[in-house]
């Protein structure tokens, strides 16, 4: 993209027309301006029928080389037409705010920009992936070092520390990030797991190692529900179901991490297993520590802000996206946006959220709460009993379970990944409710082979990978529903709402009453703990069809209203 520098002299004097000497074709889509007495504000100066716009916001756009970072603007070019665009994007009367962020937002080509967006806050779910697997993994290395000695109760009690920490921090950083911000909360959060984490690999005893976990698992469900608003927000509204569910997925990334770190971590011919365990959680230190400096350049959400009195900031952050993308050769053209007006707000009143959720918007509560139990019992009740029924039924070493994992994660992570699109074209209500149902019906069905002994370890598995194909992107439809169907004043507290309670109840009933069941030893007693499985995602299937919402390619204001708007 071209550009050109103008230097002048001559004290800016409103619109005047000779004020500078264009030197720059009006098909350059900038240029710099070096002009020491131009006040901090945005004016419009004419050069014939083409216009520029003035601002002190170059400092946003990489690769700006000023002069001077005090004498260095960002001059656009337009038709007259598109003057009034340009200069009036966000209008503020008061605490009335009129904007069209949100429709910039939506307009949006795909980018570098959402790629990265992509990469650097999408890893929450690779760590939590890894950690979950790690806990699962690193059980027998617990058991047998000579410091810790854990019994079977301590790996359990840890386990249960670690879910327990993923509900509270939840809760308390999904209301923060409500308040407080998207971007603040994401580094909080993330701080919070690199600390903790890395604090488990020096525990030594039972209380040190749980209460490590407990930390750790506070600062990945912060993370969920920073997170998820943040993507929400940031990605155009006809890619927003494929990423979401692709992120979701990307949990068994980290999943197949933490098998592979096992295997290699817990082999004694490679490492002492005293040290190996704790390596271990150095891993997720070390990536967390990387995606820090990721997520640095990511800005705040202009949605959050522009809520929240900071519609200038908003606008500079939209306007310097879209100047990226001009300077990549993306086509944005200059043109009318729907507009809306707000009042903003410093926070929203815990009476007012409760309200909404639970009296306005009380279907989409029930459809959310029903998805985040179903996918979290059967999920937990498999998954943290998976390696289980492997050496219990099927005289698996424990050594060899990794091996075992490693397909069962590649099945669900490209599940959302295949299928993910399909939730922005066919629609959320019937890709939703397929998902689950389907998931529930080949559930009931490969149990009940189980049952009657006709599986091996390996067709098992494969039985797993295909089921958990299809219920992978449900599961990850779930966060979907909840993050995107309520308002976004109160879209962090609403998925930490969820998300606590669809833990609390699937994530530590299941994994208890699997456990009693593989205990007795029986095949049709873990056969019922399958079909109550199965029976959970065919009624949330149900619910989903009933009353589910068509949320596919809308904007994020059009699905749920925010409570700031006022017409």
């Amino acid at each position: 993209m071209s550009c050109s520098y103008i230097h002048s002299s001559s004290k800016f004097s409103g619109t005047s027309p000779n004020v500078f000497k264009i030197v720059a074709s009006p098909k350059f889509s900038h240029v710099r301006v070096a002009a020491p007495e131009i006040p901090n504000n945005e004016h419009i100066a004419r050069e014939g029928k083409f216009f520029f716009v003035l601002t002190d916001t170059c400092s946003l756009f990489s690769g700006a080389h000023c002069v001077s970072p005090l004498i260095c603007w960002v001059v656009t070019f337009g038709t007259e037409q598109e003057s009034t665009i340009g200069a009036q994007r966000s209008r503020s009367d008061g605490s009335i705010i009129e904007t069209d962020i949100p429709a910039r937002l939506d307009r949006l080509p795909w980018s570098r920009f959402h790629t990265l967006a992509v990469v650097a806050l999408g890893v929450t779910w690779i760590l939590d992936g890894l950690e979950v697997t790690l806990a699962g993994a690193l059980g027998g290395a617990l058991k047998n070092s000579p410091l810790l000695r854990f019994s079977n109760i301590d790996v359990g009690l840890a386990s249960s520390a670690y879910l327990a920490g993923a509900v509270l921090g939840a809760m308390f950083f999904g209301w923060l990030t409500d308040r407080l911000g998207r971007k603040r909360l994401f580094f909080i959060t993330l701080s919070v797991y690199l600390v903790s984490t890395a604090a488990t690999a020096f525990s030594w005893n039972l209380w040190s190692f749980a209460m490590f976990r407990f930390v750790t698992g506070a600062g990945i469900g912060g993370e969920y529900t920073a997170i998820n608003s943040a993507i929400q927000e940031l990605i155009p509204a006809r890619f927003r179901g494929w990423t979401d569910l692709v992120i979701n997925g990307s949990f068994w990334i980290g999943a197949a991490m933490g098998a592979a770190g096992s295997i290699v971590l817990l082999d004694p011919v490679v490492i002492d297993p005293e040290l190996g365990w704790r390596a271990a959680f150095l891993i997720g230190a070390g990536l967390a520590l990387t995606v820090f400096f990721m997520r640095l350049w990511i800005p705040e959400s202009p949605r959050w802000l522009m809520t929240h009195h900071r519609a200038k900031q908003a606008e500079e952050i939209v306007a310097a996206i879209e100047q990226g993308l001009r300077r990549s050769e993306h086509d944005i053209a200059a043109a009318e946006l729907p507009r809306v007006r707000l009042h903003a707000r410093r926070f929203t009143p815990l009476r007012e959220v409760a309200h909404t959720l639970f009296g306005v918007y009380r279907r989409r509560a029930l459809v959310g709460l029903t998805l985040m139990v179903a996918q979290a019992f059967f999920y937990n009740a498999i998954f943290f009993t998976y390696a289980l029924i492997l050496t219990d039924f099927f005289g698996i070493s424990a050594d060899h379970v990794g091996w075992y994992l490693l397909p069962f994660a590649a099945g669900n992570f490209l599940g959302p990944l295949l299928l993910g699109r399909l939730f922005d074209t066919i629609g959320r209500k019937p890709m939703i409710a397929f998902t689950y149902a389907i998931s529930g019906l080949l559930l009931a069905g490969s149990g009940y082979l189980f049952m009657i002994g006709v599986t091996t370890a390996q067709t098992q598995t494969i039985a797993w990978m295909v089921i958990f194909f299809f219920a992978s992107a449900a599961a990850s439809s779930a966060y979907l529903t909840v993050s995107e169907t309520f308002p976004l004043e109160i879209r962090a507290l609403a998925i930490a709402l969820f998300f606590a309670v669809g833990t609390g109840i699937g994530g530590i009933v299941g994994p208890l009453l699997f456990g009693m069941l593989i205990e007795t030893g029986s095949r049709a007693s873990v056969f019922v703990g399958y079909l109550l499985g199965a029976v959970l995602m065919i009624a949330a299937a149900m619910v989903q069809w009933r009353f589910g919402v068509a949320a596919e390619r809308r904007a994020l204001e059009d699905v749920a209203r925010p409570l700031a708007f006022i017409d």
